[in-house]
């Protein structure tokens, strides 16, 4: 554990302040949900919670069968990380930190075409494909996390309805599984 020289009091209500170069820094915003851990040796942690994240075996699973049944190059993430992939090379997705530009695409709610857009997102840094369909993941009216299909740099492929059919399914699907 890293000691970052901050010191917050408690307040009357129990409250500690998150300092915001550290909210900044691990990106948490207003409304997340946190985790609370503790030690033996008294040490209180915070851990960003992740609906998706709890659920990244079935994601893996579902990620596998549509590139599998489909040959679709898929990536599922929560709110900062890729936490599932298939057709695409695991060392350049998983865990990694999501790009700004590929958070952008969640908080517009709606189905991102590539196409439609004329825009190339990568999801990380250092990645060699780009977004061709995203679907951000909604539960409980909350953006968790999305699912988006992947091309590699110089794919030609024509886009068709039926991938992005696919992926707005899934998300419709994963919504409704982190509900239950």
């Amino acid at each position: 554990m890293k000691a970052t020289g901050i010191v917050r009091r408690i307040d009357d209500l129990g409250r500690v302040v998150i300092p915001k170069e550290i909210r900044r820094v691990f990106r948490i915003r207003e409304g997340d949900a946190l985790e609370i851990f503790t030690s033996r040796e008294g040490e209180v942690i915070f851990k960003k919670y992740s609906p998706v994240g709890e659920m990244s075996s079935f994601a893996t699973q579902y990620v596998e069968t549509l590139h599998k049944i489909c040959q679709m190059s898929v990536v599922i993430t929560d709110r900062d990380s890729v936490i599932a992939s298939a057709g695409v090379s695991k060392k350049e997705y998983y865990e990694k930190k999501l790009k700004e530009e590929f958070d952008s695409i969640m908080d517009a709610r709606s189905l991102f075409s590539a196409a439609d857009s004329g825009k190339t997102i990568s999801i990380v840094d250092g990645a060699s494909g780009y977004v061709k369909y995203a679907m951000p993941i909604v539960t409980e009216g909350d953006v968790v996390g999305c699912i988006a299909s992947v091309v590699a740099d110089g794919d030609s492929r024509v886009s068709d309805e039926s991938e992005a059919k696919l992926i707005q399914t899934a998300a419709s699907f994963l919504g409704k599984q982190y509900e239950g």
